[in-house]
């Protein structure tokens, strides 16, 4: 009887999970209305989103089949092309929804300067606007997210174009990318580094002619040549090994023309410029590297007064007097303490992005400084930078030249290389041996404020003629031989002495007259200068 107990509490458990006992506990649920109604719901919702997602995978996939689309970031080149020409698509003539901007995309619309005749038409963001390219149905929309990483935001656009066809669309790519490099080809982009490391295009500026430029005879040609047979020589470095890279070193005083000589450079080669600031605060050895690795293949890295990310550093003060040793180094301290505290840059960092694994090969280094003397010598190697050229204070020649270019109408100018326009004298010292280079840039608005150019390094800009003055050859070329006599040899910049004639520009016999006695202001109150630092 015992045992047949315990075989019977055993069974038991047994028993109550039986398929029928199962069976029973869903029959009984079921018997609940609510949950049999919620089930209901429930199975109705599962095949709704079944249907839902086959239905939306089937729209994708016809839409893939019949349209293409494509989608540009505000960070690519193409992105540009694209917006310069929706800009001037004549669709936005009958839409009702647009944003209006006078900022072409770095380019002017129009020849005029008049803001109101610059005005363009672009997408709106978030709006969808339908447009027909060549016979084929085409929808843009524009967008702007937050990008997760940071408080920026990025613009990108996108494009669906109603055909199977791919060659519609490189059509669409290549004919903004005519439009846009036409209306770009009086300009040169200028683009800088933002604090993320990428580069932003900062502005565009007309090209400047290489005849608009004084120097020494043979100078320009020299660069110019050397630049242009760079360009066209990389499958000559590449047999010999070498790396594709040229870097150009100009130094000399302020204002003698370094900055607008690249500017030249840069329209003759039809390059653009991408500038990078050493002294910027948060840029480490790290954000030189991408700065660098980032650049186009073909550009102008421009990097200004590069002596100040060597620990040499630069200093425009003058030698301190006797007595004064103590204070000019504490001067000294309280200076480098405040750049080590902005300044992130090392030199084996800088050499490192300059000719490292990592250096972008086939642009174009220009380098430039004030103090030739403040540079190591391992930044001024060859293969770092491979020419070296001196830009001194004007002579008197470039005097006589100046001169001839404000007062003479440009037909009556002669057009030697060495008598046109607007500035520098340089010499130019070129060491042989294969090349390498890297980055640099600037603007260069006209100093009147200083005599001696010292706080501008490259005033010279395209001399603009309002209300000027035109002299015959005979009494141009006369004056302009009394106004060179009246400058000192190697004293001034071309800057100074521009500012000094612009303000003469209707008056020339005045500007002769009052010559000597502007050098004469000149070197007083570079003297005082001079007083002023050596007692501070």
């Amino acid at each position: 009887m015992s045992q047949n107990a315990t075989s019977n509490a055993l069974s038991a458990p047994l028993d109550a999970t039986s398929p029928l006992d199962i069976l029973s506990l869903i029959s009984s649920l079921l018997s609940i209305s609510a949950l049999r109604e919620w089930l209901k719901l429930g199975i109705m919702g599962g095949v709704f989103e079944i249907c839902r997602r086959f239905y939306s995978s089937f729209i994708q996939t016809l839409r893939d089949f019949f349209w293409l689309s494509v989608t540009f970031d505000e960070d690519d080149d193409c992105y540009e092309w694209i917006m310069f020409w929706l800009s001037r698509h004549p669709s936005w003539s009958k839409s009702r929804r647009v944003e209006v901007t006078s900022w072409s995309f770095g380019l002017l619309s129009d020849d005029s300067d008049d803001d109101e005749d610059r005005m363009s038409f672009i997408p709106s963001t978030n709006a969808t606007y339908s447009m027909w390219y060549h016979g084929h149905y085409m929808v843009v929309c524009r967008s702007i997210v937050q990008i997760s990483s940071s408080f920026r935001t990025k613009e990108s656009l996108t494009i669906d174009i109603l055909s199977r066809d791919q060659a519609v669309l490189m059509q669409l790519l290549l004919e903004a990318k005519s439009v846009y490099k036409k209306a770009k080809e009086k300009f040169i982009s200028v683009h800088v580094s933002d604090v993320s490391n990428n580069w932003r295009l900062m502005t565009t500026r007309p090209k400047r002619p290489l005849t608009s430029i004084i120097l020494e005879p043979g100078v320009k040609e020299l660069l110019l040549n050397d630049a242009q047979e760079f360009l066209e020589s990389r499958e000559w470095y590449s047999e010999r090994g070498i790396p594709f890279r040229r870097g150009y070193l100009l130094h000399g005083a302020p204002g003698s023309g370094k900055t607008s000589m690249i500017q030249s450079i840069a329209g003759e080669l039809g390059l653009d410029i991408y500038i990078i600031t050493l002294s910027r605060s948060n840029l480490d050895d790290n954000g030189l590297n991408e700065l660098i690795s980032d650049l186009p293949q073909k550009c102008i890295a421009l990097m200004e007064d590069i002596d100040v990310a060597t620990k040499r550093g630069i200093s425009r003060d003058l030698p301190p007097g006797p007595g004064e040793q103590q204070a000019h180094d504490d001067k000294q301290n309280k200076k480098s303490s405040e750049e080590d505290a902005t300044s992130r840059i090392t030199l084996s960092g800088l050499l490192n992005a300059l000719d490292g694994i990592g250096a972008q090969e086939g642009r174009i280094l220009f380098a430039t400084t004030n103090d030739y003397s403040a540079l190591d010598p391992a930044l001024c190697r060859p293969g770092r930078m491979d020419l070296h050229i001196e830009f001194k204070l004007a002579s008197k020649d470039q005097a006589e030249a100046l001169f001839n270019c404000f007062y003479l109408p440009s037909h009556a100018r002669r057009t030697d290389d060495d008598t046109t326009a607007c500035f520098p004298t340089a010499t130019a010292v070129e060491d042989d041996t294969a090349s390498e280079s890297s980055p640099l840039l600037e603007k260069s608005p006209i100093s009147q404020g200083s005599s001696d150019g010292a706080k501008s390094d490259d005033s010279c800009v395209m001399l603009s003629r309002p209300r000027g003055t035109f002299l015959s050859p005979d009494t141009a070329h006369t004056l302009a031989i009394r106004f060179a006599d009246a400058i000192p040899e190697r004293e001034l910049s071309m800057a100074s002495l521009q500012g000094y004639l612009m303000t003469y520009k209707s008056r020339p016999h005045d500007a002769v007259r009052d010559a000597p006695a502007w050098v004469e202001k000149a070197r007083a109150e570079r003297l005082a200068r001079a007083t002023s630092s050596s007692t501070s």
